[in-house]
């Protein structure tokens, strides 16, 4: 029996280094001699257990180091690509995390050529039109953010935007300031994770001091009505990432997610991945998820697909664009 097609969607927010694999973290290890602490990809996958936003990334920055060459990387943006294409996602922007790679002695061409090995072919071999989007670790010093950003100013062509991560609280956007006025003036976009952890000070402050065009989870706006009223009026995108927010204990149970009463008020949400090989789904599976568990109904399924390539930084590409949306209105939910 076929099942139906999925849903046509645009995946906003998911960190590359965060869809390794366990199997194909332990193939990795074994062609670049690193020795994980794990003795088998299932043992590896029960260490999936996170209490919060910190203990998942110690593991997250651990298993970076089966990461080493270009092919690797390649690898890594392949195997997404095409567990994305099968769950209906057709446009992706893909965050990275270039300090975690040089920290290890890893050059940022290094990354970001075998990134894009894999995502200059994707539209011919997946069906997936692509995006890079560079992050900042938020946790590491401003320099090092600067430094970051002057080393990608050969690469200005593979990816489109600047973004911002790792741990929030006590790392507040206005440290990057400076870092983002400068990646404006080299025509870069910019994004940044606001409100996962921190309250609605980090996502006001994410757009006046960053001047960003979406809010990266964005979950906490709702403590603050102001701010929510702020982001309507302007038609701020969410990259909402549920599945994230139960396993990182952001919420307890998927059935307390502010979806349903986010949409109510206008807000503009799309429905995002974030870490799937750590957090238990794919975009598809995401949808999947809040039909079942938060009774999200076929046309706001098809609002949330209709956002996220509104929210997509395809403004160089209407005609694909348009292709994309007319895919969701055409679409015949089962």
């Amino acid at each position: 029996m076929s099942h139906p097609a999925p849903l046509p969607k645009a995946e906003l927010h998911l960190h590359i280094e965060g869809t390794l694999e366990p199997e194909l973290a332990f193939a990795l290890a074994a062609r670049n001699g690193v020795e994980l602490p794990y003795a088998t990809a299932e043992e590896l996958r029960s260490a999936y257990a996170f209490d919060d936003l910190q203990s998942f990334l110690d593991l997250y920055y651990a298993l970076m180091a089966v990461l080493r060459t270009e092919q690797d990387f390649e690898e890594l943006a392949d195997a997404y690509l095409a567990r994305a294409a099968e769950q209906g996602v057709r446009h992706a922007e893909i965050f990275f995390d270039p300090q975690a790679h040089t920290a290890r002695g890893v050059e940022i061409g290094t990354v970001i050529d075998g990134l894009s090995r894999a995502l200059d072919r994707s539209q011919e071999r997946h069906g997936v039109s692509t995006r890079l989007i560079l992050c900042f670790l938020r946790d590491q010093p401003v320099e090092s953010a600067m430094e970051t950003l002057h080393s990608a100013v050969p690469y200005l062509d593979k990816f489109v935007a600047v973004g911002l991560d790792s741990a929030e609280v006590g790392n507040p956007a206005s440290k990057f300031a400076d870092v983002y006025e400068e990646a404006s003036a080299l025509g870069l976009r910019r994004v940044a994770h606001a409100g996962e952890e921190g309250d609605p000070s980090y996502i006001w402050e994410a757009l006046d001091v960053l001047g960003v065009e979406r809010i990266d989870h964005g979950l906490r706006c709702v403590e603050d009505p102001e701010l929510v009223k702020r982001l309507v009026f302007s038609r701020i995108p969410l990259t909402l990432c549920p599945l994230s927010n139960v396993r990182l204990r952001t919420i307890d149970t998927l059935a307390d997610h502010p979806l349903p009463k986010m949409l109510a008020v206008g807000l503009m949400c799309t429905l995002n991945s974030d870490d799937p090989a750590y957090f238990g789904g794919y975009a598809g599976d995401t949808f999947d998820a809040v039909r079942a568990e938060l009774g999200i109904k076929d046309e706001q399924l098809r609002e949330l697909a209709r956002n996220s390539f509104l929210a997509s930084f395809l403004d160089d590409d209407e005609e694909l664009r348009a292709r994309y949306l007319a895919e969701v209105e055409a679409y015949v939910f089962a």
